[in-house]
């Protein structure tokens, strides 16, 4: 597959189920691989391939899974890439779990480590509650750390039911009801190799990446596991609260405003454009070189890390707008007068245009960075979407489209507040 970034991706499908994508990078040393499982906080209930058994499980179960994949019988997988020379990582999102990888050498044998121990769930009770000790001091250390609290916080002001209103490890009580069994269970319904995907970039031959991955599979004897039915609460387009506060150890406010998107329930191409005509939107109002931008950093009411950002998926989405500030008030104010001051008076043509250029040339110098490559391709993949569509779907957004989006999207109505103040 040829793309308009003059990149050519092999990929090739398994007998098992797993899609293997492979990215030729013959100018770089470095070697990066991603397996990664379309599995995370979000999906507690479920209904069991093949067995049609209804499971709701502790929250917190993929995050715990994810630690304990690097134990195997003969110790700490970690150690194994170290006298590889590779450095390896995990993490665990809202929707799904990667493992991965990054080295300059010995990438056949640390290829083939990565999944031999995603593939090779070792759990024992004496583990499991070692591991539970573990989380618990994580997630004490997370309920002190005031960005992590902040948007938290503001998930649960935004959604009443939804999951994503959970910390992605879970809560201190919700871990203590996991069990090996459990565990199994969850690793045999989303670790199935129809469930993954594995991606490697760098200076590699396709080829000798699907000879050794089907050698691999193809000694697991495994067939194509059945479409995995997660279920999800119905939740209401209105928030749950308008506001949250909490006492931190913090030098100043910390604020965060948020709106939930009411348009859910549509993935690929569908989402990739709106993900970009939300971020495009927030970038006209609150970018750096917006006139809100300047003007509210001149005064003093926010500094180099306001930020703001949008996250899409299928049955949810949502944006976040804030950073340090003086005056909290004084800032939400700003924030919605720029809104209602850009409904009324519409987007500027330029300003369109320039934000457009921007990300196009963002996006076309992340290629030099093997690590965006692979991390927005795996995310990317997890909704539906090709990577390599992006170009041509900002290409094709205009300025309806965007106005759009910002008469539907910014309902006030759908709008929460977090706030982290001094002790």
């Amino acid at each position: 597959m040829e793309s308009c970034l003059a990149e050519r991706l092999f990929s090739k499908e398994t007998q098992s189920g797993l899609k293997v994508y492979v990215l030729p990078k013959k100018d770089y040393n470095k070697i990066f691989a991603m397996y990664s499982t379309n599995y995370g906080s979000i999906d507690s209930e479920f209904i069991v391939p093949g067995t049609g058994e209804h499971l709701k499980v502790p929250e917190g179960i993929a995050h715990f899974l994810e630690h304990k994949m690097f134990e195997m019988e003969y110790g700490n997988v970690f150690d194994k890439f170290s006298e590889l020379g590779a450095s390896p990582n995990a993490y665990t999102s809202y929707t799904n779990t990667t493992y991965l990888f990054s080295g300059t050498s010995h990438f056949r044998e640390s290829l083939k480590l990565l999944l031999e121990f995603v593939e090779s769930p070792y759990f024992t009770e004496e583990s499991v509650e070692k591991e539970k000790g573990i989380i618990t001091q994580e997630l004490r250390m997370y309920e002190d750390e005031p960005e992590w609290q902040l948007l938290l916080n503001l998930l649960k002001c935004l959604y009443h039911k939804h999951p994503v209103r959970i910390d992605i490890g879970g809560t201190v009580e919700s871990i203590q009801n996991i069990d090996v069994e459990t565990l199994y269970k969850c690793y045999h319904t989303f670790y199935h190799p129809s469930n993954m995907i594995l991606f490697v970039i760098g200076c590699i031959d396709p080829e000798e990446v699907f000879e050794l991955v089907e050698k691999n599979e193809a000694s697991k004897g495994l067939s194509p596991q059945a479409e995995i039915k997660r279920i999800y609460p119905e939740e209401p387009t209105t928030i749950h609260k308008v506001s949250h506060e909490v006492k931190l150890d913090v030098n100043e406010p910390l604020f965060l405003t948020g709106f939930k998107d009411a348009d859910v329930g549509s993935d690929g191409k569908a989402l990739l454009k709106k993900e970009i005509t939300t971020e495009l939107l927030l970038e006209i109002m609150f970018g750096r070189s917006s006139e809100l931008f300047e003007r509210l950093y001149e005064e003093g009411l926010i500094d180099d890390r306001f930020s703001f950002g949008y996250e899409g998926h299928k049955d949810y989405g949502f944006c976040t707008i804030g950073g340090e500030t003086k005056d909290p008030e004084k800032l939400h104010g700003e924030l919605l007068g720029c809104i209602s001051s850009t409904i009324e008076k519409g987007i500027d043509i330029e300003d369109f245009q320039r934000v457009k250029k921007k990300y196009t040339g963002e996006f076309i110098s992340g290629f030099n960075s093997l690590e965006f490559i692979a991390t927005n391709f795996v995310s990317y993949h997890h909704k539906n979407i090709n990577i390599f569509d992006y170009l041509k779907v900002l290409e094709e957004i205009t300025m309806q489209d965007v106005t759009e989006r910002l008469n539907s999207f910014f309902d006030f109505s759908r709008n929460a507040t977090s706030l982290v103040i001094p002790k």
